[in-house]
């Protein structure tokens, strides 16, 4: 790089120059200057090359000094010359003067959010910020909203895109105005003059310099003084080298590191090129080549050129002048308009305006000079309603050239000036003199056709061989289709006759697109041997897709002009005639004869020749055969129609063939082809294709069938369908010589033929084919949808056709048949059909795919089973064939549907028209006697066989409807009797059937009696065989009881603490999930363990910014009251036996092993962290706690008073600290001396011992059977193994290091997980009100039992030496010492915990054969509560309470104002007065009761212990349950009073502490205090607005906080702090321990210790992230009307915050079970262990 010296200019020269520069006086000389562009030229060449120097990597200093450069000495003059005054007051007063727009024209920022009206917007482009939607009335519309792209504008103003409501009631106070007035009349003659010169300059110089297409020299006149060799190697951003790429090749290239070449790369793609070199041309050539050379070895190299440095300079003015220009004129129109005629100037010598230079050279330029001149047309230009237009014309004829230079460019269609089309072409007006003016609509389509040449012989686009560029230009040259969307878009109300002549130019220019795609991608059977390469057919498809609602748009608008109607039908018929004019050429013609009827035909096998699903001819000609009956203009104009000219046969032939496909594919005759043909298949039939492939293809059928004689059309059909000769010939001959598959295939045709029979007569649901409206063929479509299932509305939406250019009224159609069902806290809300439009049901519905018809089929027949009806079409059972004669059910099936419909047909045209107008006489057919007899005679034959059990209601309908039109026929009273005898008879068939029902039912009975009967046999065999062990359960079962009565009998009231509890009597079994054995849990027996997940949590944390301080080393015997960081286990609740877990999991750890490297991609567990999944629930694990047996009721327990313990212990204390420094225990010593911040108190304490011991000397008592020597015996070795692997396991957890067994804090990080997991179950069952015992998952309850049997054991794991100093120092908080941590930075129930759980090892000492743990326990309690007491009304602020104080004062009031006396006699002022005793105590029990509720689910579990009812309540005082539970008195205070003589010193050694009175003196101060208020809060999640918008235009705003002029691409809310971050993007990245941390990842560690949850707010979705390389996206809590979310926005409607939801989400986090979610999340999607989670 070069010297920083040589890049910045010489500072002594710039300040010269601003001490003397006057920009008034510059003006005034230019002012007089006969051209302006040469003394302009001469001061940019003298100040632009010096100022603009600094280049990449300019400091925020150097920056601010350019601006303040370009605004003083180049900009500020040109405002004085414009202006002729002051600039600022001159530009307040322009503004002032003048009128408001009546368009709102605010530019969209990226991701700001938009709204369309779905009933007033005249089409879905037209858009309203946020600002006008609200003050405008289609707030209270059906409204879609979206977030821009960046780049368009508000519509509000502009009466074209809006049916009504046009403008907000802002603009619409501008709507009266005279908009025809010419701003600039309003403006001084000498400031239109100076703005004429100075724009005219300006805007010259601005595209000379952005289209200059010379690196090492600038135009004529603006050369510099003195030319220097200082050149730039710029770098140019594309869209084929990724991020990485440019990264690795920039290292190599300039010799930066990483983070250098990070913010070059991200410039890049920010601003479109940069600066990565600064020197000499030689020095900047260098980095070219090696640039050029890297990056070109697989594609086309990165664009790099070295350019001088006075290029660069006047580039970089021409953008900030283009911007100059957009902010001077959003202060008049009447500049604007100046400005607007300046740049559509004819420049002399060329007919070129400054416009078209810029679009013809705008794939020439870099990302950001597109993006600022693109800005400035939209302000001035397009802002413009006169200009507009002018505009749209130069577009439209640089239109061809435009789209070709971009097909050609590699940019994103939203940076480059095609882009602009939106702008122009979904204008009505403007859109229909383009398209008459300059024939846009044949422009359009004729540049497609010239952009896509690869062709085939016949002229037919060839995509199977296409390459990799040509597929990328067939990607691009699709926008070209969009444009012709929004063309067409809105169709015309008035034609013109230039207008029809235009649109035929561009609707022949369609046809010809249409016969390039005519039997495109043509397939032939493979027979005998595998396709060996899938052809390709996406391209097809895509293009067929893409202009499918193009043939729509246009069919409409040929709809509302009948001569419009006849040209282009006239026109279509001829393209499809020459295209159909060689099928038939070389076939051989040959006539069919089939039941005394002959067609000519000729002869053509699907399965041999060439076949094409692509027809757009054929299928544009029926769409535009329907728009003639629908408009009647067949009727009406018969002589103008080239009719006669049809030829049904050749008009049916390709979709038959089509169709025939389809079929022969179903019944697997096209296997070999492969799946690509399957594909085609299926999309023939998906809803984003059929509208104009597979519904046209039957229309035309539909045609086809209504001009041919019936029998010729079946004959036809048949003969395609390759069954012509089955049904000519003897049915058992055929089926007696035919091998079975041939026989499955032909049944399978047979099958599909007959349903293609009845879509062809029975599909009339369609305006122009039947008497029916739209809206009545989307009910239809809809009813038919819900008859599969239950839908939900995005589904329903996605099952219809997508009209999105207008408003159906789908919402009014769906209530009319569907009822909606709101959805719960998880779901979707769902639309129901409605009882009475089932009866409308079509089993053979033409858009119901196989799987839909079954799921159909059988939800229908469940719904009448249910209301006790007749199924209506029997069982569709296509497999079941009859082997002696070939058919099939279905087949069968199928022949009753169609028997059926035409009696409803002729019943309809009976009851419509009476006998007299009959023209469909079926039910006489059917009675006439053939070969077989009459169809009527086999069908009653067929009513009585027993194998068509399933078709005997369809068969039997099928008789009374014959004896019902006969009725009607007949009409007599003699048949009226006959009829109602048919009727008996069906009603006596059906009572017969019944009474079958009944039978069956009956038979049933008696088995299901007859097994039970067996089972009830064999058991009591059983028990006779195994009477003795019935015996002994029996025996023991009472005395179990009795011991239970006895024991609560004696002890009363339950308590879980002290010399009064009870344990449980037994333990119940438990199972091994892996082996499956069942035993107990025993100390002898094998140890059993319990999956757990151990994990660092802060979702208690009071002060979350102090958890990111903690370190490595850090003293864990003392948890702070803030709780910044916790140890937290769960547990899925499943067994296993240790030595099963072991091979389990040395199994899935050999199986990671052996997996390949490229394969281990980041799953859901990681086996080298000693991560695992339940075996059985996959549930997310990393330890296993070991199981212990529960604690029993002590046989001899010491009742010990609270002074004797203290003084007990205290000695006891002493006797070990002398015995410590006397060097018995110096081996443990040091073991506590190798981590100094732990054992610096132990070491005082010792100290302090030893001087104890010096001055008493062997005068110090002992007591009666202590024996400081004796060890207790260990655990089994087996259950020590697992205690220490779990121990281990939370220690390197909680610490991040390396397991260490030395460590003295290996005991108390496991007394911490116990503590803390308590602590957070207590506060996530208080927040959902529910009782502490009893309401618990079994799962959280064996989690609990196990950690508190385990922590009340594991200091076996460790020396007991350590756990006696641990005691010793946790002891000191109640001595008169102020070694401990002052009393205000304790956690009481951790100090508890940690007391009760250490105390164990002192207490084993003791050989007296008499326990006192229990004691101590009690006397702990009441100890640690005294310290919490205190520890809150120290805590306690001065509190406004409205509650109504209670007459009389108790005894608790008293007692709580002399201690609370007590304090303010040792506190003085810090302490608050106090007025009422009342109020003060209901604010104690509050801050206390989170505190014993914890307390009494530790002992609870600890001691196993059964609670009382009145804690398996939620609701109540738990107050009194709770003490008695605790063994405290209800009145806590007497805890104080009872030992006040020694409680008194205590409370004054705490009071007494320094670090006391600092703690309150902080908090008083000022409110960034850390002081804890008792009861804690509980956390929260933010708060999310109601409105989703809200969010979404906050989210607009936020800029990425390392690039502060950049809009952050992905803005994601911490929903825990509330924080925006620039997510996904490389800018924000952080390196930690090697690796590069998106913005939530490492916001995560920092917030949460690794898990987070975050809100991505563009995409709509909710991001769980679980440390570096795990994550998940979650559904967010923001749900539309219909009850479901809309992750991406993409169906737009109106979202709003489900609280339900977003309590579901906030419930997870306090469960602390993201990780579980993630887990199972990504083991139920692989594809989310493939995201790059660490870089979001």
């Amino acid at each position: 790089m070069a010297d920083a010296a040589d890049t910045d200019p010489d500072p002594a020269s710039l300040c010269a120059d601003f001490l003397s520069f006057s920009a008034r006086d510059t003006a005034s000389s230019w002012l007089v200057a006969p051209d302006l562009a040469i003394p302009l030229h001469a001061h940019l060449s003298r100040f632009v090359p010096h100022l603009l120097r600094a280049g990449q990597g300019a400091g925020l200093r150097e920056q601010q000094r350019e601006e303040l450069g370009v605004q003083l000495l180049l900009l500020a003059p040109l405002e004085w010359l414009l202006l002729g005054e002051e600039p600022s007051a001159a530009f307040a007063a322009l503004k002032e003067a003048n009128r408001v727009s009546a368009l709102c024209g605010h530019v969209f920022r990226v991701g700001e959010p938009t709204y369309s009206c779905r009933e007033c917007a005249a089409d879905p482009t037209c858009v309203l910020c946020m600002s006008c939607f609200l003050k405008s009335e289609h707030k209270e519309h059906r409204y879609r909203m979206t977030t821009s792209g960046g780049g368009g504008f508000c519509d509000c103003g502009d009466s074209e895109a809006w049916k009504q409501g046009a403008a907000c009631s802002e603009h619409k106070q501008d709507q009266d105005q005279d908009q025809d007035q010419d701003p600039v009349q309003s403006l001084d003659p000498d400031l239109v003059f100076r703005a004429f010169g100075v724009f005219r300059a300006i805007l010259r110089y601005a595209v000379d310099m952005l289209t200059w297409d010379r690196e090492d020299s600038v135009p004529a006149g603006l050369e510099p003084p003195e030319k220097s060799d200082s050149f730039y190697c710029m770098l140019f951003n594309d869209e084929v080298h990724t991020y990485e790429q440019v990264i690795y090749t920039l290292q190599k290239a300039v010799n930066c590191d990483q983070k250098e070449a990070v913010s070059f790369a991200t410039a890049v793609d920010r601003e479109g090129r940069t600066s990565v070199r600064f020197g000499d041309f030689q020095f900047c050539e260098q980095a070219k080549s090696v640039i050029v050379r890297n990056t070109g070895r697989q594609s086309k190299p990165l664009k790099v050129l070295v350019m001088h440095s006075s290029v660069v300079a006047h580039q970089v003015f021409a953008l900030k002048s283009l911007t100059w220009l957009s902010q001077v004129i959003s202060h008049s129109d009447g500049l604007r308009r100046v400005l607007c005629t300046v740049a559509l100037e004819s420049r002399s010598g060329s007919g070129e305006t400054l416009v078209d230079q810029l679009m013809l050279n705008d794939s020439k330029m870099w990302k950001g000079a597109r993006s600022i001149y693109h800005q400035l047309l939209m302000n001035s230009l397009l802002m413009d309603p006169q200009y507009k237009k002018v505009f749209a014309v130069h577009f439209a004829k640089n239109y061809e050239r435009l789209q070709s230079d971009y097909v050609k460019d590699d940019h994103d269609r939203e940076f480059s000036i095609t882009d602009l089309s939106v702008q122009i072409f979904t204008v009505p007006s403007l859109a229909r003199m383009l398209m008459v003016d300059q024939d846009l609509m044949a422009v359009i389509i004729r540049t497609f056709l010239n952009l896509l040449r690869h062709r085939d012989l016949q002229g037919r686009f060839q995509f199977d061989r296409y390459t990799a560029q040509q597929a990328f230009k067939f990607g691009r040259v699709q926008s070209l289709i969009g444009d012709l969307k929004y063309v067409l878009m809105t169709r015309p109300t008035v034609w013109s006759d230039e207008l029809r002549l235009k649109f035929m130019d561009g609707f022949s220019c369609f046809l010809e697109l249409l016969r390039c795609m005519q039997g495109m991608d043509a397939v032939v059977r493979q027979v005998g041997q595998h396709i060996e390469m899938e052809p390709e057919w996406e391209a097809a498809f895509t293009l067929q897709m893409k202009l499918t609602p193009i043939t729509s748009m246009i069919q409409d608008w040929i709809r509302t002009d009948e001569q419009v109607v006849m040209e282009t039908y006239r026109c279509c018929l001829i393209a499809l005639t020459h295209s159909l004019s060689g099928l038939a050429d070389g076939e051989q013609p040959i006539s069919l004869s089939l039941a005394g009827h002959m067609v000519e035909t000729f002869r053509y096998q699907v399965s041999q020749e060439k076949v094409s699903i692509h027809l757009p001819l054929c299928r544009l000609l029926a769409g535009l055969h329907v728009l003639l009956s629908r408009t009647e203009v067949a009727s009406r104009f018969p002589e103008q129609l080239p009719l006669g000219e049809l030829s049904p046969p050749l008009l049916i032939e390709l979709p038959l063939r089509c169709l025939v496909l389809c079929a022969q594919v179903h019944a697997g005759m096209w296997r070999r082809n492969g799946f690509s043909l399957i594909n085609q298949i299926y999309y023939y039939h998906n809803v984003k294709c059929r509208v104009e492939m597979f519904d046209k293809d039957l229309i035309m059928l539909q045609v086809g069938a209504s001009m041919m004689n019936p029998n010729h059309f079946l004959m036809i059909v048949l003969s395609r369908f390759e069954l012509f000769h089955i049904f000519s010939t003897d049915s058992r001959k055929r089926f007696r010589d035919s091998n079975k598959d041939v026989l499955q295939q032909n049944n399978t045709l047979i099958e599909e033929m007959l349903h293609l029979i009845i879509m062809i007569t029975g599909e009339r649901f369609t305006p122009g084919v039947g008497q029916v409206e739209p809206e009545d063929e989307l009910r239809r479509e809809v009813m038919h949808q819900l008859c599969v299932r239950p839908m939900a509305h995005s589904e329903l939406v996605k099952a219809l056709n997508d009209n999105g250019n207008k408003e159906t009224g789908l919402e009014r159609v769906i209530d009319s048949v569907a009822s909606f069902r709101k959805p719960g806290v998880s779901g979707r809300g769902l639309y129901e059909l409605k009882p009475e439009w089932s009866k409308h049901f079509n089993l053979y519905f033409h858009h119901y795919s196989r799987a839909d018809q079954s799921k159909a089929e059988e939800a229908q027949r469940k719904i009448r089973t249910q209301a006790s009806g007749p199924g209506t079409s029997g069982g569709s059972g296509g497999s079941g064939t009859n082997g002696s004669t070939g058919w099939t059910e279905s087949m069968l099936q199928r022949v009753l549907h169609l028997i059926a419909m035409a009696l409803i047909e002729e019943k309809q045209q009976l009851e419509s028209n009476g006998e007299e107008e009959l023209t469909f006489n079926y039910s006489l057919k059917i009675q006439r006697p053939g070969s077989c007899g009459s169809l009527l005679s086999l069908l009653e034959t067929l009513h009585h066989s027993p194998h068509l059990e399933l078709h005997k209601d369809m068969i039997g309908w099928i008789l009374t409807m014959v004896s019902h039109i006969r009725t009607l026929r007949l009409r007599s009273e003699e048949e009226s009797v006959c009829v109602t005898a048919a009727v008996t008879t069906d009603h006596t068939l059906r009572e017969r059937e019944a009474a079958e029902r009944r039978r069956k039912a009956e038979m049933a009975r008696l088995r299901r009696e007859k097994v039970m009967a067996q089972i009830s046999a064999m058991q009591k065999h059983f028990i006779r065989e195994n009477r003795e062990l019935f015996c002994e359960s029996r025996e023991s079962a009472p005395c179990g009881e009795e011991q239970k009565c006895s024991s609560e009998d004696s002890v009363g009231a339950p308590v879980c603490v002290g010399p009064a509890r009870a344990g449980l009597v037994s333990a119940s079994p438990v199972t091994c999930i892996l082996c499956q054995e069942e035993q107990e849990v025993r100390s002898h027996n094998r140890v059993m363990v319990l999956a757990a997940f151990v994990q660092r949590s802060t979702v208690l944390s009071q002060n979350r910014q102090s958890s990111s301080g903690l370190s490595q080393s850090r003293d864990v015997l003392f948890m702070n009251p803030a709780l910044s960081l916790g140890i937290h286990t769960a547990s899925c609740g499943h067994t296993m036996h240790a030595t099963c877990w072991q091979r389990y999991f040395e199994a899935v750890h050999q199986k990671e092993q052996r997996r390949q490297q490229r394969l281990r991609g980041n799953t859901s567990f990681n086996v080298e962290k000693g991560e695992f999944l339940c075996p059985l629930c996959e549930c997310l694990s990393n330890s296993v706690i070991p199981l212990l047996p529960p604690a029993s009721t002590p046989a001899t327990s010491v009742e010990q008073n609270l002074d004797t313990w203290v003084s007990a212990t205290t000695l006891q204390l002493q006797l070990l600290r002398h015995k410590w420094s006397s060097g018995q225990g110096a081996e443990h010593a040091v073991t506590l001396g190798a981590e100094p911040a732990v054992t610096q108190g132990t070491e005082t304490a010792e100290t302090r011992g030893a001087e104890t011991a010096e001055t008493r000397g062997a005068e110090t008592p002992v007591p009666e059977g202590f024996n400081q020597d004796f060890v207790p015996e260990p655990l089994p070795s087996p259950l020590s193994q697992m205690m220490s692997l779990f121990s281990l396991a939370v220690y390197k957890v909680a610490l991040k290091t390396n397991p260490n067994e030395t460590d003295p804090r290996l005991c108390p990080v496991s007394w911490s997980t116990c503590a803390f997991t308590i602590q957070a179950t207590e506060r996530l069952l208080w927040d959902d009100d529910k009782p502490l015992f009893g309401s618990l998952p079994c799962r959280q309850e064996e989690c609990l039992s196990a950690l508190c049997r385990f922590t009340s054991h594991c200091w076996t794991v460790a020396p007991p030496t350590t756990a006696q100093q641990h005691f010793s120092r946790l002891f000191s908080v109640f001595s008169a010492s102020h070694d401990a941590p002052c009393l205000l930075d304790l956690d009481m129930f951790h100090l508890l915990v940690y007391c009760a759980l250490s105390h164990c090892t002192v207490q084993a000492l003791d050989q007296t054969g008499r326990s006192s743990s229990d004691s101590a326990h009690l006397n702990l309690l009441h100890l640690v509560t005294v310290a919490h007491l205190v520890q809150v009304l120290l805590t306690l602020t001065e509190k406004e309470d409205g509650t109504m104080e209670q007459d009389g004062a108790g005894a608790e009031e008293h007692l709580l104002l002399e201690l609370y006396t007590v304090l303010q006699s040792h506190m003085g002022s810090a302490l608050p007065a106090v007025a009422s005793g009342w109020h003060l105590w209901r604010r104690v029990k509050a801050a206390l009761l989170p505190f014993l509720r914890c307390c009494a689910m530790f002992f609870h579990y600890m001691n196993s212990t059964t609670p009382p009812a009145a804690l398996l309540l939620s609701d109540g005082d738990q107050w009194a349950a709770l003490c008695s539970y605790l063994s405290i008195p209800s009145n806590i205070l007497l805890l104080y009073s009872h030992h006040h003589h020694h409680l008194d010193s205590l409370i004054h050694s705490w009071c007494s502490d320094p670090r006391v009175l600092q703690r309150l003196s902080e908090s008083r101060s000022g409110p960034g205090s850390v002081l804890v208020q008792f009861p804690r809060e509980s956390n929260s999640l933010v708060d999310l607005p109601e409105d989703y918008s809200d969010l979404i235009n906050r989210a607009s705003t936020f800029t990425c906080p390392r690039l502060s002029m950049d809009q952050a691409r992905a803005p994601t809310l911490c929903l825990v702090c509330g924080t925006l971050l620039c997510s996904q993007s490389y800018c924000c990245q952080t390196v930690v321990d090697g690796d590069d941390l998106g913005a939530c990842t490492y916001h995560a560690l920092t917030c949460g210790e690794g898990a987070g949850l975050f809100f991505r707010v563009r995409e709509c979705q909710v991001l769980f992230v679980a440390g570096k390389t795990r994550g998940c996206f979650y559904p967010p809590p923001y749900l539309d009307d219909y009850g479901e979310t809309d992750q991406g926005l993409k169906r737009g409607n109106p979202l709003r915050l489900c609280s339900g939801r977003y309590l579901k989400i906030q419930r997870l986090w306090r469960q602390h079970a993201l990780a579980e979610v993630i887990a199972h999340a990504q083991e139920a999607n692989q594809t989310l262990a493939a995201i790059d989670w660490q870089h979001l």
